[in-house]
């Protein structure tokens, strides 16, 4: 009998116990400041970006940016901040592992930690107060109706979280074990029940659980939280470290991850006119676009609209080996067909370009041309 793994048994060690490789305040983008060098056609690219966004913004069309980790653990927060604030991004997307080191940097104003000797000790991930609020954090926003990366954006710029009384979840349950309830009372009923199962594990007594978070300023989920920016999260289960702590629960996860979906869905509903930047994302961003894409495409088709202008950017390390621009789609036999990023953003329609480019430089340069 195949019995599943009992996370019970791993043993998470003080987050302070870590050494890391980056430090925040050292490794940071002045977006001010910071030299980088762009090639020339990745100058033009981003003149051409900043067109787009100025004219999708004035006609209030999307203006979305999918990034994946690396433009986190890369310093570029601040970067990201300053073209948020300046009313150029309409919504972020990313992956749980952007989460996390966000979540670390405002915590603790370091992370990174180094996997080739923590997987040999048995302690890669296994960390006590990363797996413990980034966990409780997705529980209790998904009791209060948020979704994933509002959820820990809510966490850390409040400085803590609001853990319910056991008769506020006890009446939320039975309000959903009642015959007549619809489908709202009835999520609410099982986040409740997902939150009084993890608060039974954790010495958190009811009423605000005050955590600190001394670097807050280092942190985007909190800058759009509180701006009021959607800051999406497209986790995959398995995927973060947080799945390694004994509290981590699929439920939590699941409702806040399905929230932030279809708010990212929305997003792309309004792209006809906008413009999608895809920065370091090899594979969240262009799976979850298509599916979004089609979705609105369909509703807006049942009402007689179409979504067929829009500008896709796509910006990543790897060489660009095809033309995809003027050679459509290679062969199967082609390593270039099996780039999902390419492949996947080729087949949206609208005006895709790719840009082989360190994404500091790119984002750098792209806010600079903004300002």
């Amino acid at each position: 009998m195949n019995r599943p793994f009992d996370r019970n048994s791993v043993c998470p060690r003080p987050l302070a116990e870590r050494r890391n490789k980056i430090d925040f305040a050292h490794d940071r983008i002045d977006p001010e400041t910071c030299e980088l060098q762009l090639t020339g056609s990745a100058r033009e690219t981003v003149r051409q970006v900043a067109r787009e966004i100025r004219a999708a913004r004035a006609c209030g069309a999307s203006v979305v940016m999918a990034f994946g980790a690396h433009a986190i653990k890369n310093g570029l927060a601040p970067v990201l901040i300053g073209l948020m604030r300046g009313g150029w991004i309409t919504h972020f997307a990313t992956n749980g592992a952007a989460v996390i080191h966000d979540w670390e940097f405002a915590f603790q104003g370091c992370s990174g930690e180094d996997v080739r000797r923590y997987v040999a000790e048995g302690q890669f991930g296994l960390w006590q107060e990363t797996g413990l609020y980034l966990n409780l954090a997705l529980a209790v926003g998904a009791y209060e109706g948020r979704g994933y990366g509002e959820s820990v954006g809510a966490f850390v710029a409040n400085d803590g979280l609001k853990i319910p009384f056991p008769c506020d979840l006890a009446a939320a349950i039975a309000a959903g074990a009642a015959a007549d309830a619809d489908d709202e009372t009835l999520a609410r009923a099982a986040a409740a029940a997902d939150l009084k199962a993890i608060t039974r594990h954790i010495p958190a007594s009811p009423g605000f659980l005050q955590v600190p978070h001394p670097f807050k300023e280092y942190g985007l989920q909190a800058a759009a939280y509180l701006s009021g920016t959607p800051l999406t999260a497209h986790p995959m289960f398995g995927h973060d470290i947080i799945y390694t702590h004994p509290l981590n629960r699929g439920a939590p996860i699941g409702r806040t991850a399905d929230r932030d979906f279809l708010s990212f869905v929305g997003a792309v509903s309004r792209i006809e006119n906008g413009v999608y930047l895809s920065v370091g994302s090899a594979v969240m961003s262009p799976m979850i676009f298509e599916k979004a894409l089609s979705m609105s495409r369909n509703a807006a088709r049942q009402r007689g609209l179409a979504i067929e202008h829009f500008a896709i950017h796509v910006v990543d390390l790897a060489a660009a080996t095809w033309d995809w621009t003027c050679d459509g789609e290679p062969p199967q036999d082609n390593p270039a067909y099996y780039l999902r990023f390419c492949k996947t953003f080729s087949r949206m329609g609208g005006r895709m370009t790719y840009t082989s480019a360190d994404n500091r430089a790119f984002l750098v340069a792209l806010y600079r041309e903004l300002a």
